[in-house]
């Protein structure tokens, strides 16, 4: 699973194709709509918001985290040069 942590007008304007919107701030509220034997790759813009909320799913009980680092900055750099950037 693909798990867009940041916010909804950053989601607006580029997204990895399949990835899901929760914002990091609802994120503590929300994480019992995710499966907790799922792998989730969590990303966000440079990867530093994405690293906080592995930690925290991580301390929530959820096993298969991965923080994709450098988030969709570096997605767009490195993966999709076609993607937006902001």
């Amino acid at each position: 699973m693909l798990l867009d942590v940041r916010e909804a007008w950053e989601f607006a304007a580029c997204r990895i194709a399949g990835s899901q919107s929760m914002p990091m701030r609802g994120v503590p509220a929300r994480h019992p709509e995710l499966k907790r034997d799922d792998d989730i790759v969590i990303i966000c813009h440079h990867g530093a918001r994405s690293f906080q909320v592995g930690m925290f799913l991580e301390q929530m009980g959820f096993a298969n985290i991965i923080n994709l680092q450098g988030g969709v900055a570096a997605w767009a750099r490195d993966v999709d040069p076609t993607m937006p950037t902001y």
